[in-house]
């Protein structure tokens, strides 16, 4: 086996374990903010334990501090969007935060806009506004904004991390240990966990992030940024198929045609050149 097919089914394995996150989180009933506090607990301890004094740095600058803030609101906004709308609509809104790291990097960075960046956030935007298109239901919809929002601080993440170059590791290893420190004043009087939620949000924290992202870092050193980015679009695709195996929730045809763009504008543009990010959205 060569090295770059090793890599390739390196980042297959993680965005296969990324994408049983709709499953985990809808399968149990423990409200949000708990579902959030625990998988970061049990995340932030197999981090330390895997990337041991890389995910133990902390640089001290802004920059870092920013990202650790977007990645947990990334984080809890998605475990929230996903209770309140479909796994579908929930993870194809969020993966649509690669659009603002183009729209706002001329802005933060300073990068040039280019045309390929233009056309695919015309088309991602067209293809994002399908989601809100259909039978209108206030939580579906409540849903569907807080899953733009946390493509908003995805995109934040990435930006901040542009800066503090080499970071990622330690920013999702603090950034769960932040989490569970935020959160624990509100799920503090709840924190019984049946024997179910138990094995869901152990799995979600140990697998779905802490041997995903083993497994991600560990594809990059046989792959390309772009191989990795376009693999790890079988995460978005797989989430909500999973969903509808295991529990029955089906996407709406808007939502299907939506990411149907969505994707097609993100893999023209990682094929057009360098991705826009080599990182995976933290779900």
């Amino acid at each position: 086996m060569s090295e770059r097919t090793r890599g390739i089914l390196y980042i297959v394995v993680a965005a296969l374990l990324w994408s049983t996150g709709g499953m985990g989180i809808k399968a149990i009933d423990d409200a949000p903010l708990k579902v959030t506090f625990y998988r970061s607990v049990f995340a932030a301890i197999t981090l330390f334990l895997i990337f041991r004094r890389d995910g133990a740095r902390f640089p001290r600058s802004a920059a870092f501090f920013a990202a650790i803030v977007a990645y947990g609101m990334c984080l809890t906004s998605f475990v929230i969007a996903t209770r309140w709308t479909t796994a579908a609509n929930a993870i194809f809104l969020q993966y649509a935060g690669v659009v603002w790291v183009l729209l706002f990097s001329p802005l933060v960075l300073r990068e040039p806009m280019r045309r390929r960046d233009v056309i695919a956030i015309i088309v991602a935007l067209s293809g994002m506004a399908l989601f809100f298109v259909g039978r209108f239901e206030a939580r579906g919809m409540a849903g569907n904004a807080m899953a733009l929002l946390s493509s908003v601080f995805f995109a934040m993440l990435i930006l901040a991390l542009r800066r503090e170059h080499d970071a990622s590791r330690a920013a999702v290893t603090w950034g769960n240990v932040a989490i569970a420190i935020v959160l624990l004043p509100f799920v503090a009087n709840d924190l019984a966990l049946s024997l179910r939620s138990f094995i869901a949000l152990l799995f979600l924290g140990v697998f779905q992030i802490g041997l995903a992202n083993a497994f991600f870092v560990k594809g990059l050193r046989y792959v390309t940024a772009t191989q990795a980015s376009l693999t790890g679009m079988i995460e978005p695709v797989a989430n909500p198929i999973w969903v509808l195996l295991f529990l029955g929730e089906k996407p709406s045809t808007f939502a299907i045609g939506g990411a149907a763009i969505v994707l097609a504008a993100i893999a023209w543009h990682t094929m057009q050149g360098e991705p826009a990010t080599d990182m995976p959205a933290p779900d």
